[in-house]
């Protein structure tokens, strides 16, 4: 009896040992992960003094706009690393297909690519609490003479059997196709595209009639249309699908402590700013300028440029510019609206940047002709550098263009690809207009020779053609 007694309490002790080993090591190990994934979390960053973020070259993600760093997701994330005390860097990730992979690996902190979650990815990596919940939208040519006798517009989900669809095969968007083939009892016929191929990319293809048809969520959808006129995003695919930020399974702390600040941040008027900024705007990409009106501004009407001819006469004579490409500048940039604030924050009948504006007198509140007069200023300045290599008035005044609209720096990325594939790096037109064109395709803004990444290409392209073909039309209607 006693030697079953002593076996027993042996036994116990054992057993009661080794539960409370296992006890032990679930506190000091809570979050289940790869072995063979990086390991560094919140104490290792803000030791590092910098969060490293990987994203994508798009509207949602983070790009470049007139020499500034926008994007809905970069700028929530610089708002987080302010508040932290540290850097953002960014890392702009060439394939879609690998970028769960180098985020375990360590190649950056955190995802930012309007990262759908999903019950797969979930299993791979942490989420973010929601940034958003939208639905998948698609993504087609709006209906016009040429469409709306064909098959070809999409008015309802079930009008995609036997069409031809382009999407990003490792996206939610692709496993959503295979279900709606399922839904409508019919076939879709999916055409998968690898992650160098952007969906921005896709966007652009539809909108050029390269393709007929992609998916992407509504968010990205909503920005694009404002790009791309010709457009229609109004036809849901699915249910709403949450969209956040990706971390590493053995970054617990930096999750908590993102997930933390989100719950509150989400509610402040910069995060509605942020939003409205991106996916609230007008179609045409400006406000109205109800909020930006003010005594010196509100008894000028939208659109008539006999209302500020003067001033545009004026303005030419003191920069020495020809008073008419700043009239078609203006049309171009805000259809004479002096209150206008666009999707990147530019102000005024010449959409300054805020950054710029007052290097040339030029504020919120400033009146028509202070506006006027800062964008002939602008203009005469840049036109000046360009005229030390381009010699041709005509050509000089289309760089000028391109770089009011882009920034200097991709116009210098285009002239540099230019030169690489044979083109005449000083003549714009069908030379580094084409080279601009290429500018939105990660073949080409992946190139040694490219500093400032991708743009969109197609909108300068657009832009410089369009202004001058008004400039065009004032030179025979103002002689």
């Amino acid at each position: 009896m006693a030697q079953s007694t002593y076996k027993f309490l042996w036994v116990s002790f054992v057993l009661t040992f080794l539960l409370l080993g296992c006890v032990m090591e679930e506190k000091e190990n809570p979050t289940v992960y790869d072995t063979n994934e990086y390991v560094s979390d919140l104490d290792k960053i803000m030791k590092r003094g910098k969060l490293i973020v990987l994203a994508e070259n798009s509207s949602s993600s983070y790009f470049e706009y007139r020499e500034k760093e926008m994007g809905f997701e970069y700028e929530i994330l610089k708002e987080f690393t302010k508040e932290l005390g540290i850097e953002l860097e960014i890392k702009v990730i060439d394939n879609l297909d690998h970028v769960i992979d180098e985020v375990k690996n360590g190649d950056g902190d955190v995802i930012a690519c309007n990262l759908t979650v999903t019950a797969d990815r979930k299993k791979i990596i942490n989420f973010s609490r929601p940034l958003m919940s939208i639905p998948q939208v698609l993504v087609q040519r709006k209906a016009n003479s040429d469409t709306l006798g064909s098959t070809l517009f999409v008015s309802d989900a079930s009008q995609l059997a036997k069409k031809k669809v382009n999407v990003w095969k490792e996206s939610s968007y692709f496993d959503r196709l295979k279900n709606l083939q399922e839904e409508i009892g019919d076939t879709i016929y999916i055409q998968k595209e690898n992650g160098i191929l952007g969906t921005e990319e896709l966007i652009e293809m539809v909108s050029e009639e390269m393709i007929d048809y992609t998916v992407v969520e509504q968010n990205v959808a909503q920005i694009n249309a404002r790009l791309f006129d010709n457009l229609d995003v109004t036809v849901p695919l699915s249910a709403k699908q949450k969209i956040a930020f990706g971390m590493r399974k053995s970054s617990p702390l930096l999750k908590a402590r993102m997930d933390n600040w989100l719950d509150g941040f989400t509610k402040t008027p910069v995060y509605k700013y942020i939003y409205h900024k991106y996916f609230e705007l007008g179609q045409a990409g400006y406000l109205e300028g109800d909020k930006t009106e003010t005594n010196s501004t509100k008894n000028y009407s939208k659109g008539k440029l006999a209302d500020y001819e003067q001033f545009f006469r004026n303005a030419g004579i003191k920069h020495n510019v020809d008073w008419r490409w700043l009239a078609a500048l203006s049309f171009q940039e805000s259809r004479f609206n002096p209150n206008a604030v666009s999707f990147g924050g530019a102000y005024s009948i010449m959409q300054f940047m805020p950054e710029i504006g007052p290097t040339y007198g030029v504020y919120l509140d400033s009146p028509p002709e202070v506006q006027i007069n800062g964008g002939a200023k602008k203009i005469s300045y840049d036109f000046k550098i360009w005229k030390k290599t381009i010699k041709d008035d005509i050509q000089c005044m289309k760089f000028t263009l391109a770089s009011y609209n882009c920034g200097q720096g991709h116009v210098y990325d285009a002239q540099r690809l230019a030169t690489k594939y044979g083109k005449d790096p000083k003549i714009w037109d069908d030379n580094v207009e084409e080279m601009i064109l290429r500018l939105s395709k990660k073949e080409f803004y992946g190139d040694e020779v490219v500093r400032h990444g991708a743009m969109r290409g197609s909108i300068t392209y657009k832009y410089v053609r369009e202004i001058y073909a008004r400039y065009l039309e004032y030179k025979v209607l103002y002689k």
